[in-house]
């Protein structure tokens, strides 16, 4: 048997498919494809295997095909699937779990991704306030809808400018998007002041991790929250990738700000296809689901057996095992090493993270929004990530783009990448 090399599945894939990829931010290079993921390590075609820190952009909090979580996915589907009428068990229990950890979930809702949540959570915000402005921040990411898709990774010149994502969007949807400075309130209240009784929620990453791990300053959260309360505007915590990643509770049981409304996805159910929106039940009572609701809610999809109990046995094992204790541990030391590395061979680059998460910034100081992060040197971040992938620790070799220590990392994993991050830095510099 003939064996097919990463490059002859990817003119394959081209065929069928433009760009040989099935969601846009896949096509990098070097183009790999995957045949065997479990625990902390992919491996592709080829059979290199590598270290994964990409985890799926995040999705991963307990690794690569926890037995566990399979286990129950398939105990699950074994009795049941899909109804498409009334209410399964495994929704219920979820609903009931989620309510419990999550400080804004007085109700919860289930879809099936990050861009269903937030594109409902800002249409229920609408509909409660009357208005018709959202407010978002540049460089954060809150799905592909058009509600949101504009000043992600911006183009320095671009910066709080009208930048929309994509062709095809409508003009209405991106001039009724503002879009302010992260950890900047004066500019939000001068935003607020300027389109007064017209906004009707504010959204956020309350860290943004699209652009890596830029943490918000003290205060930041809270302020933001004084101004909803005051300008009558409804605060929409995106915890689509710190929800349950960061703490059980999300990172407003961190942060101790409880958000209005909160869309939760990817770590909640540990790779598995699932999203929830979450909220005060004065507000979730406005969706259809709930007779005499005006609000629509729908999807053929919506908590489906596979998902609900992936979902159940990943906050399981937050519940009844040390998980958060354990990737918080690792990412102490992983960004205390690469900082060590850094002092004693001199390289110009900060190390930003909390929890779990971490990027590397060839940058001389941590950056508190989008714009700084022009001072990072985007070519040397790319060709140290791909240097990486020669030595089996996969980043993906893409800007500005955040790391994931899973349950499933241990000590000698993060020992074997700090050795290979000093082959590298003193390879290339």
């Amino acid at each position: 048997m003939i064996k097919q090399t990463n490059d002859q599945l990817y003119q394959e894939a081209n065929v069928y498919s433009p760009g040989g990829v099935h969601t846009s931010i896949r096509n990098v290079d070097p183009h790999l494809i995957f045949t065997h993921a479990e625990g902390a390590y992919i491996k592709d075609v080829e059979g290199n295997k590598y270290i994964d820190y990409q985890a799926a952009f995040g999705p991963f909090v307990l690794g690569h095909n926890h037995p566990y979580v399979n286990d129950k996915v398939i105990e699950s589907i074994s009795r049941t699937d899909l109804f498409g009428v009334g209410t399964t068990d495994l929704e219920i229990e979820l609903s009931k779990k989620i309510c419990a950890h999550v400080p804004s979930s007085e109700q919860v809702l289930f879809c099936n991704s990050g861009s269903e949540a937030t594109y409902h959570a800002i249409r229920l915000a609408r509909a409660i306030t009357e208005k018709t402005k959202l407010i978002k921040f540049q460089g954060c990411y809150h799905g592909w809808h058009d509600y949101v898709a504009r000043n992600m990774l911006s183009e320095w010149d671009k910066i709080g400018k009208r930048d929309p994502g994509s062709a095809g969007m409508l003009d209405e949807a991106i001039d009724n998007t503002l879009v302010c400075t992260f950890n900047d309130l004066e500019h939000v209240e001068e935003t607020l002041i300027k389109n007064r009784d017209q906004v009707a929620a504010m959204i956020i990453e309350p860290i943004p991790h699209n652009i890596g791990c830029v943490l918000p300053e003290d205060g930041f959260l809270a302020g933001l929250k004084r101004l909803c309360d005051e300008y009558n505007v409804l605060l929409i915590f995106d915890e689509v990738i710190t929800g349950f990643r960061h703490s059980i509770g999300g990172f407003q049981k961190i942060s101790g700000v409880t958000p209005d409304l909160t869309t939760l996805g990817k770590a909640m159910a540990n790779g598995y296809p699932i999203a929830a929106v979450a909220g005060k039940k004065e507000y979730m009572s406005r969706f259809n689901t709930q007779p005499g609701g005006d609000v629509w809610f729908a999807g053929t999809y919506n908590g489906h057996a596979v998902g609900t109990a992936a979902s159940l046995a990943t906050i399981e094992m937050m519940e009844n095992e040390p998980v958060h204790e354990h990737i918080f541990e690792l990412g102490n030391r992983m960004r205390s090493g690469i900082e060590e590395i850094h002092k004693r061979l001199g390289i110009n680059a900060v190390v930003a993270g909390v929890g779990s998460v971490w990027t590397t910034y060839f940058m001389d100081s941590l950056p508190k929004k989008y714009g700084d992060l022009q001072k990072n040197d985007s070519k040397l971040y790319v060709v140290y990530r791909k240097k990486l992938l020669e030595k089996g620790i996969f980043k993906m070799p893409m800007n500005l783009k955040r790391n994931h220590i899973s349950y499933s990392h241990t000590n000698k994993e993060i020992d074997q990448t700090l050795e290979a991050i000093e082959e590298v830095l003193l390879e290339i510099l």
